[in-house]
C-alpha cells in the first residue's frame, strides 16, 4: 500500500490499523532544536478522542501518545534534533468480535469492496487502514506542526452546519467550539443541536456536517503560484480527511453567484503604511500565495455510513445480502473531525512555512 506519506519539506508518514496493537506516524523534516515533550501533543489527541460524549463512539481509548526518536534533553529541557520524529499511540479498546459479520460482506458506504478490488486482501476488523482511527496520528502530528508554526499562527475549527441546521456566518464564534460536546461554533444552537443529534442517534442513523476553519496569524507570500498553491494545498489536506467529500476556500461555490465588483477584495492602505482589504472573499489566498489576511475554509463531511439500518449489499461470494453494520459508531464523525481539519491546516502550513524560507531566506 503506497502514499502514507504527506507533505514535502514537512512530511509525515502514518502507519497502523484500527485494531492493531498500536498506530502512529514519524514526522520528518521539523528543524532542531524545537521544544516538544507529550505534553504539547496530548492536549489535541484528548480533543479527538472517542468515548468523550453520548454523541462519539463509545469505544474507550486512552490515546497516550509517547515519543520515541526525535527528541533529546541537553540538559536545558527536551527539544527536536532535527532527526524523524515517531510517536506511538497504543490501541486498548478494540472490539473485533463485532465486525465478524462483515468478514465477507461489503458495508455500503464504506472502503470495504475497493480494498478487496485493489489489494485481494482487506483489514475488515474496524476498517483496518482505512478506519478514522488513522486520524490520530495525523492529530498527533499536526501538534508539532504547530510548534514549527509558533504560537503567532493561530488555527480554529468548528461546526457551522450539522444535517439542515446551520449558524449563520455573523454569528460564528470560535471561542465557543469547546465549551460544548457538538463542537458546536455557537453557543446558542449548542441546545438544539444536541436535541436534534439526540434523535439521530437514538434512530441508530447518521448525518452529515460541515466544519470551518479559520487560520489567522499568516504573513503575506507563503504558497506558490503554479503547483504548489496554498489553497489547492490545503484542499488536498482537507479532502484526505476520512468522510471529508467537499472543500471550498473563502467564498467558495459562493463566488459563483458574485459579480466582479462583490467578489474582488479591494485594498486600501492601513495607518502603517500596509494593505488592508476590505473584505476577504478570496480567503487569504491569492495565486496560490497567502495574502497575510485570515485563511478560511470549509470542509463538508458525509454521514457516517455506519449506521443500524438494514441496507442492500453484496459479499464476495456474490451474493446480494442485506447488511446492517454493528459496533460502536459516532452519529455526526465531523464531530471528532473538527481537531483534525486543524492539524491538517497546521501540517499544511508547516511545510508552506519551510518551503518559503527554503525560497527565499
Amino acid at each position: 500500500m503506497s502514499h502514507n506519506t504527506f507533505g514535502h519539506l514537512f512530511r509525515i508518514t502514518t502507519w497502523g490499523e484500527s485494531h492493531g496493537p498500536a498506530i502512529g506516524c514519524v514526522v520528518d523534516g521539523c528543524p532542531p532544536l524545537i521544544p516538544l515533550t507529550e505534553a504539547d501533543i496530548q492536549p489535541w489527541l484528548d480533543q479527538r478522542k472517542p468515548g468523550g460524549s453520548r454523541f462519539v463512539t463509545q469505544r474507550q481509548e486512552a490515546d497516550r501518545v509517547r515519543i520515541l526518536s526525535g527528541v533529546f534533553d541537553d540538559g536545558n529541557g527536551p527539544v527536536t534534533t532535527g532527526a524523524p520524529i515517531s510517536l506511538m499511540i497504543e490501541n486498548t479498546d478494540q472490539r473485533s468480535k463485532d465486525y465478524g459479520e462483515i468478514a465477507r460482506a461489503f458495508r455500503p458506504g464504506h472502503a470495504d469492496y475497493v480494498y478487496q478490488a485493489k489489494y485481494g486482501v482487506r483489514d475488515h476488523r474496524g476498517g483496518g487502514r482505512s478506519s478514522a482511527r488513522e486520524t490520530a496520528s495525523r492529530v498527533a502530528a499536526g501538534a508539532v506542526a504547530r510548534k514549527v508554526l509558533g504560537d503567532g499562527v493561530r488555527i480554529r475549527a468548528g461546526v457551522v452546519q450539522l444535517g439542515p441546521h446551520r449558524i449563520p456566518d455573523e454569528a460564528i464564534d470560535f471561542d465557543a467550539v469547546h465549551d460544548n460536546a457538538l463542537f458546536a461554533a455557537s453557543a446558542e444552537v449548542a441546545p438544539a443541536w444536541e436535541a436534534y443529534l439526540d434523535g439521530v442517534r437514538k434512530a441508530g442513523s447518521s448525518i452529515g456536517a460541515v466544519v470551518a476553519l479559520e487560520v489567522t496569524g499568516l504573513p503575506a507570500g507563503w504558497g506558490a503560484p503554479l503547483y504548489a498553491k496554498l489553497d489547492a494545498e490545503l484542499a488536498s489536506g482537507l479532502m484526505s480527511i476520512n468522510a471529508v467529500k467537499g472543500v471550498e476556500i473563502g467564498a467558495g461555490f459562493g463566488a459563483a453567484e458574485l459579480s466582479g465588483e462583490d467578489n474582488a477584495d479591494q485594498m486600501r492602505l492601513g495607518d502603517d503604511g500596509r494593505p488592508v482589504f476590505l473584505s476577504n472573499k478570496a480567503g487569504g489566498v491569492l495565486g496560490g500565495v497567502s495574502t497575510g489576511q485570515p485563511l478560511t475554509a470549509r470542509a463538508a463531511f458525509k454521514p457516517t455510513s455506519s449506521i443500524l439500518t438494514l441496507r442492500q449489499t453484496i459479499n464476495r461470494d456474490g451474493d446480494e445480502v442485506d447488511l446492517r453494520t454493528k459496533g460502536r459508531h459516532d452519529p455526526c464523525v465531523a464531530l471528532r473531525g473538527v481537531p483534525v481539519v486543524e492539524a491538517m491546516a497546521a501540517l499544511v502550513l508547516a511545510d508552506a512555512k519551510l518551503r518559503h524560507r527554503a525560497q527565499v531566506g
